[in-house]
């Protein structure tokens, strides 16, 4: 029998007929179903874009990757009232008051007189994230599709061809636009053509989840006691003139955990040792891994889950090739960790920009600004993990630069710019309106400022954002503000309120649906509307037939 061969004109994807195959149209597809995939699922489901989400794996995987969230995600959760489900299944959420950058310590317990600690984190198993975000997707009415694998796409001018493998079959799909959340060796990127420069560490990581049948937490909870190695604290990573370690409980990362069973980590530079993906690591190799670095002996046994990786730390050339998109590791990997955090911004960000394009209200460039934007976070993230990855290398020179650094993270000034860059919070995306002076809000997130609406219902810009619409927040005593924004009342929810608490940081704020500080105006300034209409325009279009304000 001969089989029937089709060749599109347009796309150039060849398929075999006959074979369970079939086409359908989709504004949007999703490569990748894990938290980036799904968080950005979720962000458009609210803009109103029902995406399909592609994921290779028939469930969750059971392997642990990530121990939790670092950063400025954490926050941001709370904007979409994910924290609270969040914090049920974490050990810990919130500010912490002391974290580790590479081989030093980040003391934040003395900054309480400046705002405290900047550095947030939730302590959950990615599993779990994972099934929280797809219960979020479904509450919106989206879902995913396991078992189902991008093997083949073909980008043009308006639209994307895919060639996906299910379990059913060999099927087709035509994309308005793709979006690659599938992992460091996205096949989005490769095919799509964008470059992936970075560095590959010589390092070789081996971590293991393992027993340590003789190991003891020490009183206070900030330390193991290990026969033949002595204390040995956590959290964070030990330099030693061999390479490094870490130790921790993993009941301190997730609080199902058996007693006894620790992560144990080891990064060494090994030119004997085989790369990542040679061969499945066996709990010998850690264990004499550990003994190296270590210097000692400790036992180890019944190990539930050992990897062997060599680090990379790359950040993809362009976010964006017309149609296709990149998010998560997909478009970046840091050697020191941080890419969940960074990967979950990117869905943030990204989400409502697509949606707005998909539905034909997006106003010039807004799309772009996802790699503009993004692309800079990303380059932070390069930043700060490169140093912290510097920070422990074993010779003379950066043990120097190491007892230099440690001195400055001594002074409250550099402890927070430090915990800043770790958090991401230092990241300012770029506004219009540069001929005026933009106020100093511009570009970050919105401080979660509790306010009270002129009906007396009290609540926080927190809970303002949950729909994933813009706010604009009039805090003049006069409502002078809100009228403004009249044209823009379909796309925004415009409060008139009065500040809580602390005085007021500006007299009005226009956030983006992604939480970040479009423009402010500051208290008492005047002219307290003086580029509004333009950011408005720039974010969410021009405006439409005026509507009355309104409370949220």
């Amino acid at each position: 029998m001969v089989a029937l061969v089709t060749t599109s004109p347009t796309t150039g994807i060849t398929k075999a007929a006959g074979a369970n195959l079939y086409s359908e149209r989709r504004d949007v597809v999703i490569a990748g179903g894990g938290p980036t995939g799904l968080m950005l699922a979720a962000e458009l489901m609210q803009g109103g874009t029902e995406p399909v989400v592609l994921e290779r794996l028939p469930e969750i995987s059971e392997i642990p990757k990530g121990n939790g969230l670092v950063g400025q995600i954490v926050p941001v959760l709370d904007y979409r009232g994910l924290l609270d489900p969040i914090r049920a299944e974490a050990t810990f959420a919130g500010p912490i008051p002391a974290f580790s950058f590479g081989p030093l310590r980040l003391d934040f317990s003395g900054l309480g007189a400046t705002g405290g600690s900047p550095l947030h984190i939730a302590a959950i198993p990615q599993r779990r994230l994972e099934r929280l975000l797809g219960e979020r997707l479904a509450e919106l009415g989206g879902s995913i599709r396991r078992g189902h694998e991008l093997t083949a796409l073909v980008a043009g001018e308006d639209g994307v061809m895919l060639e996906v493998r299910g379990p059913d079959g060999d099927y087709s799909l035509r994309a308005g636009y793709l979006v690659g959340c599938d992992g460091a060796h996205s096949i989005v990127r490769k095919q799509a053509g964008i470059g992936f420069p970075g560095i590959t560490s010589p390092e070789i990581s081996r971590i293991g989840r393992v027993f340590l049948p003789t190991a003891v937490i020490a009183p206070g909870g900030a330390a193991v006691e290990v026969p033949g190695a002595g204390r040995l604290t956590f959290p964070g990573v030990v330099r030693s003139p061999r390479g490094a370690y870490s130790i921790m409980p993993l009941a301190f990362m997730d609080k199902n955990a058996p007693p006894g069973l620790f992560i144990v980590f080891t990064s060494e530079e090994d030119p004997t040792a085989t790369a990542a993906g040679d061969g499945p690591m066996t709990l010998d190799e850690l264990h004499a891994s550990f003994r190296r670095v270590l210097g000692a002996e400790v036992e180890m046994s019944d190990p539930q889950w050992l990897t062997r990786t060599v680090g990379n730390s790359r950040q993809a050339e362009r976010y964006r090739a017309g149609r296709v998109l990149l998010a998560g590791d997909a478009a970046h990997i840091f050697g020191a960790g941080g890419s969940l955090n960074v990967g979950l911004l990117d869905a943030v960000n990204l989400g409502w920009k697509l949606a707005a394009q998909v539905a034909g209200r997006a106003p010039d460039g807004l799309l772009d600004s996802y790699h503009a934007e993004r692309y800079l976070a990303g380059q932070r993230a390069l930043l700060q993990t490169r140093a912290q990855k510097a920070l422990g290398a074993a010779d003379e020179g950066t043990a120097a630069i190491r007892e230099l650094f440690g001195e400055l993270l001594r002074y409250p000034e550099a402890v927070r710019h430090v915990g800043e860059a770790v958090q991401g919070s230092d990241v300012r995306y770029p506004m219009p309106g540069a001929a005026l002076r933009l106020h100093r809000l511009a570009g970050y997130l919105a401080p979660d400022l509790r306010v009270e609406a002129s009906d007396g219902r009290r609540t926080r810009i927190a809970e303002l954002l949950r729909p994933a619409r813009g706010v604009l927040l009039d805090l003049t005593p006069d409502a002078a503000v809100a009228g403004h924004a009249a044209g823009w009342a379909d796309r925004i929810t415009v409060l008139a309120a009065r500040a809580l608490g602390t005085p007021a940081v500006a007299d009005a704020l226009l956030i983006r649906p992604d939480g970040y500080v479009a423009w402010a105006a500051a208290p008492g300034a005047p002219g307290p509307t003086r580029g509004l209409e333009e950011a408005l325009g720039a974010w969410f279009g021009a405006a439409g037939p005026a509507a009355p304000s309104c409370g949220a």
